[in-house]
């Protein structure tokens, strides 16, 4: 990597006056491996860690037979311990990184991909200009240097690609992995470690004839969200964990475009969950089901002590309704959309889009099918205690809010092929006064999906998962109208304690959440995290200042 000199300027956001937007410059086209920044580290800034992330194409044996090009991501620690960085080497999957509360992190992103490309820190608490915010996306041959205190507490996270119009193709082809953060106060615990900490990433994907990774263009599979026909658990078909006879904690990420999960043990066994998006609950909470919705986590404590050795257990993805009216809506599974035959990756970002044929997914939205397999390999003892108290909590109190008595209102809507926020579509540079917040402060949003009327019936109703940039927050109550009558489907797996960065919003339901803008200035985002939606302009910008 070098710093260049007499760099062509981008053009500068109007808030850059303001001290809230940096100039960031880029240089000519730089040849393959020769890698420039288009800004510069910061030298009174004193890393703990620092690491170097490079994006390629790679081709990776996901099926049998012929290898599959993807976009991957590999990384290299060149401050800090080793175990901070996992390559996940073998699969698509971006490297894992493991982070400590209060830990300086420096990071290098390379990209040598034949397009532009930027990433997120999803749920993770970091300047604007450190978030991955669209506008900051590099070219072929430059590097974006991140720099960032963890703030978050220790929790599962995750980081993602954020180009504009591109994103979904993007994590679909491979830029996307786990971001796990520890703490004093939950090491304190003694929850499973090690090996008895697994993550587990579940994502849908779909392969052609030469095991090259289809993806769709077509309109309607746009507004429904891609599907695919086939799920990946840690870049992996037909997962298998084999464990041993004692406690585990499984954390599950939703790394799908947009398939939603319903999660259950096909054996009845209740789900304990310890810990949501933001990290552990202040205690542990039984359930049925739970819903799990693209950019969501959820962290499981599961008991195998009692289990005999060669017992298998499936985790399902249930049977539920994806509208208000019954069925699954127009936009639910099942649905005709086009698909490309040819390979994803064999002629740059082109590759995916080609086809046009109609298919119908072998794995239908709502529908009921597996995920993974669970396979009791050992006898083990183990400590089969869970602490009936995790993790305190403080509760943000509504009366706290900067608009208590004047709630912000984003209405989600699609409508004339178009995804909207408040009827508007995604424009950089283009914050409006109701988007514009003050620093340090703490707001009431309501995310409403046509509980207030909107369109329903036809193609409209989707259910949303949205995503808010930043610091995270608590979700205040849920609240759906009376003619939503499959919301039953769903209702008892929704966990909405703790903290929470994406939350799933069903058609006919508002729900309204406490929100801190603490600390930083800049743009942030705020949009649907169902990939296609967000690439159609289902995203805006706060502008806090």
């Amino acid at each position: 990597m070098k710093t260049t000199t007499n760099l062509q300027r981008r053009k500068l956001l109007k808030y850059a006056a303001m001290g809230i937007a940096g100039a960031i410059t880029y240089p000519s086209w730089a040849q393959a491996g020769e890698f420039v920044r288009v800004n510069a580290p910061s030298a009174d800034f004193l890393p703990d860690v620092e690491i170097e992330l490079t994006q390629n194409t790679a081709d990776v044996a996901i099926l049998n037979g012929d290898k599959t090009r993807v976009w991957k991501i590999t990384g290299k620690v060149i401050k800090g311990p080793s175990d901070v960085l996992d390559n996940n080497e073998g699969t698509y999957l971006a490297p894992t990184l493991r982070f400590k509360k209060g830990q300086k992190v420096r990071l290098f992103l390379n990209n040598n991909l034949p397009a532009q490309s930027i990433l997120h820190w999803h749920g993770l608490h970091v300047p604007a200009n450190m978030d991955g915010n669209p506008m900051y996306a590099i070219n072929r041959g430059e590097t974006y240097v991140y720099e960032f205190e963890i703030l978050n507490r220790a929790g599962t996270y995750f980081y993602h690609a954020h180009t504009h119009g591109v994103t979904a193709r993007q994590v679909y082809s491979g830029l996307a992995g786990l971001l796990i953060v520890s703490d004093a106060q939950e090491q304190a615990l003694n929850l499973p470690n090690g090996e008895l900490d697994v993550p587990l990433v579940i994502q849908d994907r779909s392969f052609d004839g030469q095991n090259q990774l289809v993806y769709s263009a077509h309109m309607m599979q746009r507004m429904q969200g891609f599907l695919g026909d086939q799920i990946l658990v840690n870049g992996r078909p037909d997962f298998v964990l084999p464990v041993a006879t004692r406690p585990y904690r499984l954390r599950l990420v939703n790394g799908s475009n947009s398939r939603i999960y319903k999660l259950a043990w096909d054996d009845g066994t209740p789900l304990t969950v310890i810990g949501v998006d933001g990290g552990l609950l202040e205690s542990p909470k039984q359930h049925a089901y739970v819903m799990l919705a693209p950019g969501e986590r959820l962290e499981l404590w599961m008991d195998f002590s009692g289990r005999a050795v060669g017992t298998e257990l499936t985790l399902r993805s249930l049977q539920f309704d994806t509208s208000a009216h019954g069925g699954m809506g127009m936009m639910g599974g099942g649905m005709m959309g086009g698909r490309d035959h040819g390979g994803m990756m064999g002629h740059g970002m082109g590759g995916m889009m080609r086809g046009g044929m109609m298919s119908v997914s072998t794995l239908p939205s709502g529908s009921d099918y597996p995920l993974l397999k669970i396979r009791v390999a050992k006898k083990e003892q183990g400590d089969n205690t869970l602490p009936k108290v995790l993790t305190p909590i403080t509760a943000l109190q509504v009366k706290n809010a900067a608009n208590a008595a004047n709630p912000r209102t984003i209405a989600l809507s699609m409508q004339h092929m178009s995804a909207l926020l408040n009827g508007r579509s995604y424009k950089m540079d283009d914050v409006q006064p109701d988007e514009i917040i003050p620093v340090n402060s703490l707001q009431l949003i309501e995310f409403d999906n046509g509980f207030n009327g909107g369109m329903h019936g036809m193609m409209m109703d989707m259910p949303h998962p949205m995503h808010l940039h930043g610091e995270q927050f608590q979700i205040v109550k849920r609240e759906v109208s009376s003619g939503s009558d499959n919301y039953a489907s769903v209702s008892s797996g929704f966990i909405d304690g703790g903290w929470k960065d994406t939350v799933l919003v069903m058609p006919g339901e508002k729900v309204t959440i406490l929100k801190p803008f603490n600390d930083f200035k800049g743009l942030f985002m705020y949009h649907c995290h169902n990939l296609e939606h967000e690439d159609m302009g289902m995203m805006r910008d706060f502008l806090i200042k």
